[in-house]
């Protein structure tokens, strides 16, 4: 059973010998692999089983039983900047994406590319390129399910008009699972579609259609690339009601119990120190809830948990259809979450209440509260939007069985971060990052760098520094340092992430010369990177 494989996993074997893709060149030995992107949405860092979850996740846990698992890879803490760095290798900025997306609402704040800050147009600009478009240069039939969020209010800014031959889902932030509707509905390629008829539900569909659209490709010998972006485990909590009988009485024991159950796996699997302790517990004890109150509470989170275990399930049949059509062996699959567990609107109950749960109506209301979100984010500190460790950081699974199966699931330290997907598609696809592109317009250089080196090199450091803002949640990491500003504080905090991940002890004090040498990086890198001027 995969789950007690990791728990006895305590360190990663030798890393074998075999070269990773030559990142000068951007060429791979052999064929170009197929690449699948997957992405869920608004989940902590121990939701999936091969990060500590009791949550069954058997198929992510396959992932990476054929791969590797990253323990210190970075989001941008909130769903609509991470797509933006994700798909275009920049900082959100850079892309146009510094603080929130266009949504349903928005259209009298669409702002015209050029006449205010370039950091915060809301949509991707023309001076940035996505996956999509370099593959498609290359040959790659190219194809996205899911949540887009990058743009709406105008169809130049939609999925197949950035490089996918073809699109199924949602251009909003959010939507019912059951029945996507309005301005929060359904768009196959370019065309808005009719509400769905009931039973439908959004993880199921869109896997179905990434399953259609693999199936129908054309057939020549050229790769392709998906995009399969799930709204799984966004609010609102919508599950199947057969998943959520099999969660029932799963939390009945509650949140801290749970949480010292997750961190106990992630200990006994080699993902998290000991000696890190636990984040401050910023909630009420199980114990001082009434029983009406644990009940409600304990099926909030059992609609969560059915949630995953359904995109679970859907990953599973992707893999079993790449297996049927002898695709799995040299195809490279990726597996991450946009931001940290999410605690809106930071109550103990969160939106909404138990009756709106599986209300097809609802595109908001429930979510599964702030005390959820900690568990989810087992043992880092803070939620989505901040950016401390239990905003930015997240699982990343990269499986490819043809060539990283051997490394059977261990554990990589390297510090990475979203740009850098984008230059492992490059390189692995032996594509050419573009200088211009959009009618000649100039691109911004790309920021990642290839975790290819990673994947054979555990030792192998990819970036000096990294970087972050958020709603002026600001931080920069440098080796085991990290320097934080939190949007509730009034300066600048420093931590030895190495020894105290979940940022319990600050350093500022006892450490000022590396506390403003950090700060200096972080303010020459805000302002060649379009964090300023503010809207």
């Amino acid at each position: 059973m995969l789950e007690s494989k990791y728990l006895i996993m305590l360190g990663a074997a030798a890393v074998g010998a075999a070269p990773a893709a030559a990142a000068a060149s951007g060429k791979t030995s052999g064929s170009r692999p197929n690449i699948i992107l997957i992405m869920a949405d608004d989940m902590g860092y121990s939701d999936i089983g091969c990060y500590g979850s009791e949550i069954p996740t058997p198929n992510i846990d396959r992932l990476a039983d054929q791969g590797v698992r990253y323990r210190q890879f970075y989001n941008t803490a909130r769903s609509c900047p991470t797509r933006a760095s994700l798909l275009t290798g920049l900082y959100p900025h850079q892309a146009g994406i510094g603080q929130m997306s266009e949504d349903p609402g928005t259209e009298n704040k669409i702002v015209d590319e050029g006449v205010a800050s370039d950091g915060y147009l809301r949509y991707l600009n023309r001076h940035c390129v996505t996956i999509a478009e370099v593959l498609h240069e290359a040959g790659y039939h190219t194809f996205m399910t899911g949540k887009w969020h990058v743009g709406m209010h105008s169809q130049d800014k939609w999925p197949l008009q950035r490089g996918f031959d073809h699109f199924y889902g949602i251009l909003a932030g959010a939507t019912s699972y059951l029945a996507p509707h309005g301005g929060r509905g359904l768009w196959l390629d370019n065309e808005k579609q009719p509400v769905p008829e009931a039973p439908y539900y959004t993880t199921d569909a869109f896997t179905d259609y990434a399953l259609k659209f693999i199936d129908e490709r054309p057939k020549d010998d050229e790769p392709f690339f998906l995009y399969l972006a799930y709204n799984c485990a966004h609010w609102p909590l919508h599950a199947k009601e057969e998943d959520i009988e099999i969660m029932k009485g799963r939390y009945d024991k509650g949140w801290q119990e749970t949480q010292a159950a997750r961190r106990q796996r992630m200990i006994d699997m080699g993902l998290i120190k000991d000696s890190w302790g636990t984040a401050e517990w910023e909630n009420r004890s199980w114990d001082q809830l009434t029983d009406k109150e644990r009940a409600n509470s304990s099926l909030r989170m059992s609609v969560y948990a059915a949630q995953i275990y359904c995109m679970d399930y859907n990953i599973g049949r992707l893999l079993d259809y790449l297996d049927s059509k002898g695709l799995r062996e040299d195809t490279m699959i990726f597996f991450l979450i946009d931001n940290g567990a999410c605690a809106e609107p930071y109550s103990e109950t969160g939106f909404g209440t138990i009756n709106d749960i599986n209300d097809p109506h609802s595109t908001v209301a429930p979510s599964y509260g702030k005390p959820w979100s900690q568990v989810s984010n087992t043992p880092f500190r803070k939620y989505k939007v901040r950016a401390y460790e239990g905003g930015i950081s997240t699982p990343l699974i990269i499986s490819w069985p043809s060539k990283y199966a051997k490394y059977d699931g261990q554990w990589r330290d390297n510090i990475g971060f979203l740009p850098d997907i984008m230059a492992t598609c490059v390189d692995v696809a032996g594509a050419t990052y573009p200088e211009t592109y959009h009618g000649g317009r100039e691109i911004y250089p790309l920021e990642g760098a290839s975790l290819c080196p990673t994947v054979t090199s555990k030792n192998k450091v990819i970036h000096d520094y990294i970087y972050g803002e958020h709603f002026n949640n600001r931080y920069v990491r440098h080796g085991k340092w990290k320097a934080v500003f939190d949007q509730d504080g009034k300066r600048w905090e420093l931590y030895d992430i190495e020894n105290d991940r979940t940022e319990r002890h600050d350093l500022s004090a006892k450490e000022p010369k590396v506390l403003e040498s950090l700060v200096k990086k972080w303010d020459e890198w805000a302002a060649s990177h379009h964090v300023y001027p503010k809207p």
